[in-house]
């Protein structure tokens, strides 16, 4: 389990990121919500970011702007 934020034992911050712990928030039936700005690696090692406050993160794997949700898991929930 990771180690809570007043945890002595454990880092400052995460590795690489210049400050508080992003919260990432996980729908069952949706995507992955990620507090931006974000840096995205693909399977192939592309880099893809955005500078939006909150992104989406698609799960499902049926969006035409992978990894980016665009909405495609409503169509088959």
């Amino acid at each position: 389990m990771p180690n809570s934020p007043s945890d002595p034992s454990g880092p400052s911050s995460p590795s690489g990121s210049s400050g508080a712990a992003r919260r990432v928030t996980v729908r069952r039936k949706g995507p992955v919500l990620v507090e931006g700005p974000v840096e995205v690696e693909l399977e192939d090692g592309t880099v893809v970011s955005s500078d939006r406050f909150r992104v989406a993160l698609c799960t499902c794997r049926r969006s035409r702007r992978y990894p980016w949700c665009d909405t495609s898991h409503r169509d088959r929930a």
